[in-house]
């Protein structure tokens, strides 16, 4: 054997030089139109998919939400409440799926969208892409995809973990949330290669972005203008989501306050607007290499 016959071919479907775990091809969602959110830890990915929710609800479709992380908060404002993960719960009965009812792993939340926790290995311990594979197949298994309109992963902020890729297999558009910011900026250029890098071989497609908690847009803009990007929504930094947070609640479920109002309107109209984006073609952004988005961003 040559050496070169010893190098492992690691082209395939997740992108050149991709070890991720394959999911099973056969398990797809069907029917729905499905997003994922993405964006660095801490950016707001809940908060934006539970309200997105509540808002694809109150246009009257039918929604599943599946948190992606192991903290398993993705959709307690919906629920009011923390839920059990799937992969706790599989645990539980040995990882017999057949011995599971949906309402052993599915909440009923706010205006009746159906909340799955996928939860995650313990650190350093498994592959987060297994879990939400596995999650998906059990969907499947009780037929919970086939009344439903719209499905919303939220997903991991770690950009290299399959369970950051993996809803990329079943997703129409993602979405990054990011803030005015270096950081989030940064972080959104390494997800958008990420995707570009899974939509060679899915139907993935980026929608956009969100700017979350940003008195003003100007770096966000600057940088979309710059790699042709869509910024599809503004949410300023207002207390009513500190608020809801801490009430447990979507800002559908608050008092009508000026800004609560306000941001129930932002998000029904960036529900409205992924909504019609499935229907015709995606972004196609070109993600700036390291050195140039550095010397981009900021001034002197």
């Amino acid at each position: 054997m040559s050496p070169r016959d010893e190098i492992p071919n690691l082209r395939g479907l997740d992108g050149d030089g991709s070890v991720q775990v394959h999911q099973d091809a056969t398990v797809k969602i069907e029917g729905a139109k499905v997003f994922s959110v993405y964006g660095k830890g801490g950016i707001g990915k809940s908060t934006t998919s539970s309200n997105l929710s509540a808002a694809f609800s109150m246009m009257g479709k039918r929604v599943l939400q599946i948190g992606c992380d192991p903290k398993h908060d993705s959709t307690f404002t919906l629920t009011g409440r923390l839920q059990s993960t799937v992969i706790d719960i599989l645990k539980e009965v040995d990882f017999h799926a057949e011995e599971l009812r949906p309402e052993d792993y599915v909440a009923i939340g706010f205006n009746g969208v159906k909340c799955v926790e996928a939860g995650g290995p313990p650190a350093g311990t498994g592959c987060g892409g297994y879990v939400v594979g596995q999650t998906v197949k059990l969907l499947k298994q009780h037929h919970l995809l086939e009344d439903t309109d719209v499905v919303i992963f939220d997903v991991l902020g770690d950009v290299v973990c399959g369970g950051f890729a993996a809803p990329l297999q079943h997703a129409d558009r993602a979405v990054i949330v990011t803030a005015n910011d270096f950081d989030s900026i940064y972080a959104m250029n390494r997800i958008i290669a990420a995707v570009q890098a899974k939509s060679s071989n899915y139907k993935v497609q980026l929608a956009g972005c969100v700017a979350n908690r940003s008195r003003e847009t100007d770096e966000v803009d600057r940088y979309c203008a710059r790699v042709g990007f869509n910024r599809l929504a503004h949410m300023p930094d207002i207390d009513a989501i500190r608020r809801s947070r801490l009430k447990k609640k979507t800002l559908f479920e608050m008092d009508d306050a000026e800004d609560v109002v306000m941001a129930r309107a932002e998000y029904m109209r960036l529900a409205d607007v992924l909504w019609r984006s499935v229907q015709g073609k995606g972004s196609t952004p070109d993600p700036l290499p390291d050195r140039e988005i550095f010397e981009l961003l900021g001034f002197d």
